[in-house]
């Protein structure tokens, strides 16, 4: 149904009210599409939550002398160069760089306590 709307300056302002429409239309699927999209990503973060119990199940069946409800077990944790260390807090290139200042600190230390030895 279209109607046309003329006030007294003679424009047509019935395509206004089509736009609003669709406009509304358009925000009404952006947001529903918006919420899907969360819960696609909730779902995803459940999924991984689930691959990693099961794989702390299986390690505990395989290794039953490992403590697998030991908190040091955390899916949002990840082994980089041969540390562990959040995923959420730090990128690769911060914790290889954070690593090397550590080894050189170390290598500081070894001499000074070599020399000290000596």
């Amino acid at each position: 149904m279209k109607c046309h709307i003329l006030r007294n300056d003679g424009v047509d302002w019935s395509g206004v009210l089509f736009w609003r429409e669709d406009y509304e239309d358009l925000k009404d699927k952006y947001d529903g599409a918006v919420g899907e999209l969360d819960d696609l990503k909730n779902i995803i973060i459940q999924e991984h939550v689930n691959g990693f119990e099961k794989g702390l199940r299986q390690a505990a069946f395989f290794h039953p002398d490992v403590d697998v409800s030991d908190s040091r077990f955390d899916v949002d944790k990840d082994i980089v160069d041969g540390k562990l260390v959040r995923e959420d807090e730090e990128d690769v290139g911060e914790v290889e760089e954070k690593a090397a200042e550590e080894e050189r600190k170390a290598d500081e230390v070894a001499e000074v306590a070599h020399d000290l030895a000596e």
